[in-house]
């Protein structure tokens, strides 16, 4: 008998469409993953893992994951807004990901003039409307030279930044001053380039129709103070400097773990159950293709269709005469970079407001949009000849490449400890719960295989170099 295909995993990226979630592209793909004959292994082997699972494991899987699917995660979300490159894993590829999330990113923004909003970009609420008439090419050119190297930037109105446990906006809606000044970040921009520039009159992009309110408008000036203050005043001392290095520190520890836990791995419930056939049996879906042909186009999910479309060319401006004029930007900047906020300083540094019109990342990491290691979203649709080939090989590729190159995740490094410290936390650590059928491990030199020791961290033995998974870009 033949041996069975190996299970195929590892990382690859896709483009985005622009409206919708990072979160329901990888529903998507798992929609047409999960009765593919290219991931068919994948499912038999967690198929046979399963069935030998206790019941008490079983239950403790929860609602709605029972159901045998690729597992599948992200390395970097993209927001709705925004198209181009979003990395995947797809099994054991998953956990390569953490490494993705500090690398080098290169994007394309289109910055429209003369308004800003609450988002920062053509989706939100105008908080308020500038003039925009003395905006010419060469003023943004020079305002340009102020955002290359190293700066720091104050992250948007409504952002994901947290203050003490509530976002920033909370504060301004329950009438409480914001506790304490705004952490900026440092962050990089190594290369900074005008692509196109649209006159006024020659571009199809649009404030939105929406104003802010009142109080929207209130909390917008008392953010803005802040980082005005923040940008004029003194220095703060080094315990101010350690207070907000730590709350920054746990804010990206708590963004990095709800994306762990809450978008990592993506399930959809089953709300509904099965209902019984003419004959009496359950109706459930068949997990393989076969002769039942390609997999039906999956349902719009909740996050298909986030954005507006973009306003119909006859449609009258928000403004009169020609209106503002519009510029298409590309950088490459470090992890933790803000584009809109970026849009939004362009806007003050040439004496007038801005907002972000578009958003496509071209790149991050090794993959780059429109070359072989990027699926096209559409190819989806055209069924599994069409994008199976080229799945496979870019995740053989991917493989390939691990198994070369050493494992070297770029994460942040953490405090120098002593072999002896190392030592103490090893043999303080709880033991491992074993199966039934299996036999108690025995230290080095145990005399009882029923010893509880372990050994201390210079008495294991080093991984093999063929144990080491590569977390490189």
């Amino acid at each position: 008998m033949a041996a069975s295909r190996p299970a195929l995993d590892g990382v690859f990226a896709i483009n985005k469409p622009v409206g919708m979630s990072s979160a329901q592209v990888i529903r998507d793909c798992q929609h047409h993953f999960n009765p593919s004959n290219l991931f068919k292994p994948m499912l038999e082997q967690e198929a046979s893992k399963r069935a030998q699972e206790s019941n008490y494991r079983k239950k403790r899987r929860g609602f709605g994951k029972n159901d045998i699917r690729v597992k599948m995660g992200h390395g970097g979300t993209l927001d709705p807004l925004a198209t181009g490159v979003l990395i995947l894993g797809v099994g054991r590829g998953t956990k390569s990901l953490q490494s993705f999330l500090d690398c080098t990113k290169t994007y394309e923004t289109v910055v429209l003039f003369g308004a800003s909003t609450d988002t920062y970009d053509r989706v939100g609420k105008v908080l308020k409307k500038t003039g925009y008439e003395h905006i010419t090419k060469p003023m943004v050119e020079e305002a340009l030279n102020s955002f290359r190297g190293t700066l720091q930037q104050m992250p948007p109105l409504y952002s994901a930044l947290k203050m003490e446990g509530k976002p920033l906006y909370e504060y301004a809606r329950e009438g409480k001053p914001i506790p304490r000044e705004i952490q900026t970040r440092e962050v990089n921009v190594t290369e900074l380039d005008m692509v196109e520039w649209y006159e006024p009159g020659e571009h199809n992009h649009r404030w939105p129709a929406e104003d802010a309110t009142t109080f929207e408008r209130q909390f917008a000036e008392q953010v803005w103070k802040i980082e005005k203050d923040q940008m004029t005043k003194e220095k703060r001392t080094p315990e101010e400097e350690a207070e907000e290095s730590k709350a920054l520190a746990d804010h990206e520890d708590f963004k990095r773990q709800a994306d762990e836990s809450v978008d990592a791995l993506v399930y959809d419930r089953n709300k509904k159950r099965n209902k019984k056939n003419k004959n009496g049996a359950q109706n459930t879906p068949a997990l393989m293709s076969g002769a039942l042909g390609d997999a039906p186009p999956p349902k719009q999910g909740r996050g298909s269709n986030l954005i507006p479309p973009s306003p119909d060319p006859n449609t009258p401006p928000p403004w009169e005469g020609k209106g503002p004029a519009a510029v298409r930007i590309r950088m490459t900047v470090t992890s933790g970079f803000y584009v809109r906020s970026f849009c939004h300083d362009l806007g003050l540094k040439v004496g007038s407001a801005a907002m972000m019109a578009e958003l496509c990342r071209s790149r991050q990491g090794d993959f780059v949009l429109g070359s072989e290691n990027c699926l096209e979203f559409d190819d989806l649709s055209k069924g599994e000849e069409a994008w199976a080939p080229q799945l496979e090989k870019m995740l053989v590729q991917w493989n390939s490449k691990s198994n070369k190159t050493p494992s070297q995740a770029p994460v942040r490094a953490a405090p120098a400890q002593s072999d002896a410290q190392q030592s103490v936390e090893v043999s303080v650590s709880p033991p491992r719960k074993r199966k039934a059928s299996e036999e108690p491990e025995a230290a080095p030199g145990s005399p009882s295989k029923k010893s509880n020791i372990r050994p201390s961290s210079r008495e294991r033995k080093p991984p093999s170099p063929k144990e080491d998974k590569d977390t490189s870009a």
